[in-house]
């Protein structure tokens, strides 16, 4: 995809699942780790956000597996920012098989936070200049706002850890997406993936998972002590 940053890697063992594919977790993880990349080496990464008090942080994802690659494959991810505008960037990731077939397409939302206040902060001009942005990738969009049925079912509570962590101190995106996955059918793997955070959760809180389903959807809501949403999942197969 033309102005699309890439890497290269190959499916590690750490990184697969019983059926010796690349996890869905590991997608996402390869797909945060690919922007993370790209910002780094344009001199706009965490410790140029750190010194101006500064993050990014994700609203959505929606990610669409075509076929997952199997340990030892080689894989290129690609990701490629398609709207900047005020505090928000839009943002798709790909990746492909060792032939150039496309095998995952992804879309992401994003809002750019002041670290003390919370607050959203438009783009500094660094930002602005140094991301090219591209065309939309061909994939389907669907809305970021994930419907719920009225009535979920509570199946456990968490307590977030440490390990749950990751530089900005709350829980990492993939995290979410990790504890939720427990969760659903483990017969079949998820073709999509939507995800949807709406409350950061930080060290000690109490975690509740809900479950339901819509359509050929299952969903995960992760709520704190009141019931309120940390994140909503949907998992399509």
């Amino acid at each position: 995809m033309e102005n699309a940053y890439t890497f290269l890697s190959r499916v590690r063992y750490s990184e697969v699942d019983a059926d010796r594919e690349l996890s869905l977790v590991s997608v996402l993880n390869y797909f945060q780790d690919c922007s993370t990349f790209q910002s780094e080496d344009l001199g706009i990464g965490l410790i140029y956000l750190r010194d101006r008090n500064l993050f990014w942080v994700v609203n959505a994802w929606q990610i669409d597996v075509l076929r997952y690659p199997v340990l030892g494959e080689k894989i290129t991810l690609g990701t490629s920012p398609h709207e900047l505008k005020g505090f928000l960037g839009l943002r798709n990731f790909m990746m492909w098989d060792e032939t150039g077939e496309l095998i995952v397409k992804a879309n992401s939302v994003w809002s750019l936070l002041d670290t003390q206040t919370y607050r959203p902060v438009k783009c500094t001009p660094e930002i602005l200049e140094k991301y090219v942005i591209a065309e939309k990738l061909d994939m389907e969009y669907l809305p970021r706002k994930i419907a719920l049925p009225e009535t979920m079912e509570k199946q456990d509570e968490l307590t977030i850890s440490r390990h749950h962590l990751d530089t900005n101190h709350h829980v990492n995106n993939g995290k979410y997406v990790e504890i939720g996955a427990e969760y659903v059918n483990g017969e079949k793997k998820p073709r999509r993936l939507r995800a949807e955070y709406l409350k950061q959760a930080v060290l000690g809180d109490t975690m509740s998972v809900y479950t339901g389903s819509n359509g050929d959807s299952q969903l995960v809501k992760l709520a704190d002590t009141e019931g309120k949403a940390f994140a909503v999942l949907s998992f399509d197969f």
